[in-house]
């Protein structure tokens, strides 16, 4: 059975009260849930973190051997961690970098992302849907249909 990690960043634990008016009133729990749902249907299997600290995700990347891909949203470790950056570039699992709110249209310094460069793709702005939307892609993909493989 194919696998999927997804790994949530900094201060996604308090989604559904932090700053509503950016990120929405959904809990992170809410995304896992719908994530473990799409996944189910799809037959792939899913396994979800979250930590606040930097480290922590660099050695939950280092561990992923066993998995298929990686979503990740980095959250503000998205904009300056070489370390995160350097981990996702240095195994073998391919990530999809994900954001609830368009980092491109709120303040300059949110605009850059370090770990877009090694990742496969990236989805932001979109809320929930940013996370769906990677999963679906990985889905599609390692069932041949992205890219004319079927």
């Amino acid at each position: 059975m194919n696998k999927v990690l997804v790994l949530h960043g900094p201060n996604l634990n308090l989604l559904g009260t932090r700053e509503p008016e950016i990120y929405g009133h959904t809990t992170l729990d809410n995304i896992n849930n719908m994530l473990k749902e799409q996944a189910e249907k799809a037959h792939i299997g899913i396994d979800f973190f979250q930590t606040n600290h930097e480290g922590i995700i660099v050695d939950r990347i280092q561990q992923s051997a066993g998995y298929d891909y990686i979503i990740l949203n980095a959250a503000a470790f998205t904009h300056y961690s070489v370390a995160i950056r350097d981990a996702i570039a240095g195994v073998a699992v391919p990530v999809i970098e994900v954001h609830l709110s368009n980092i491109h249209k709120r303040e300059e310094f949110r605009h850059n992302s370090v770990i877009a460069p090694v990742a496969e793709g990236q989805i932001s702005g979109l809320g929930v849907g940013s996370y769906q939307a990677a999963l679906y892609y990985i889905i599609t993909k390692l069932n041949g249909v992205v890219n004319n493989e079927k």
